[in-house]
């Protein structure tokens, strides 16, 4: 089986990671990787924040302090604290940023534009992950920083442009089985005919 069908399949969300620090030139082969996801008219949407050692760890003290405050509010804030705890281990997590829309887009296309780039980032996200998997490092896609949103852009000086999601990278201290995925069967249509112009 090529090697890229291999990471596809063994790749899992880590959550438990080795304290063991990642090489910079190992993180600089993973953001090359990235950068080579497609985008919509080339724009390249995506802009990163590397975060380690201190600066991981205080990602993870404002996550659990948000959620404390949530939590004493009353408020729902499912998985964000059991997520800190991840991101307080992992040796690096990177932010992962929609950069803000070009002057050249009106204000009323900017909806509608970054609607398109986030399935770009999503492509870079993807591409990300895959590449950790195949230079033998764990992972964790994440969504709850977005809690936290405010907070974060204020700190990572990214205040004009949107965040999406996080990314921890780090040596796997688990060995996740596979989760349930139902069979491409269950959700694929195969059309051949186009329809009937006269009907």
């Amino acid at each position: 089986m090529p090697d890229t069908l291999h990471d596809i399949g063994a790749r899992r969300s880590i959550r438990r990671y080795r304290r063991e620090p990642i090489p910079r030139a190992t993180l600089e082969q993973i953001l090359t990787a990235t950068v080579q996801a497609p985008s919509a008219k080339n724009a390249q949407p995506w802009r990163f924040v590397v975060l380690e050692g201190e600066a991981a760890r205080y990602l993870a003290q404002v996550m659990m302090q948000r959620a404390a405050k949530l939590t004493e509010a009353g408020e729902d804030t499912g998985s964000l604290a059991w997520t800190a705890a991840v991101v307080e281990q992992a040796p690096v997590t990177i932010l992962v940023y929609d950069a803000a829309p070009p002057a050249e887009i009106p204000a009323k296309f900017h909806a509608d534009y970054r609607f398109v780039m986030l399935q770009s980032i999503g492509g870079a996200i993807q591409t990300m992950l895959l590449a950790a998997q195949a230079l033998g490092l764990g992972s964790l896609w994440i969504c709850d920083v977005l809690y936290c949103e405010d907070e974060i852009n204020a700190w990572a000086g990214h205040t004009a442009d949107k965040l999406v999601a996080a990314v921890s990278l780090g040596w796997a201290d688990e060995a996740p089985r596979a989760r349930p995925r139902r069979p491409w069967q269950d959700v694929t249509e195969w059309r051949g005919a186009a329809p009937d112009a006269t009907s």
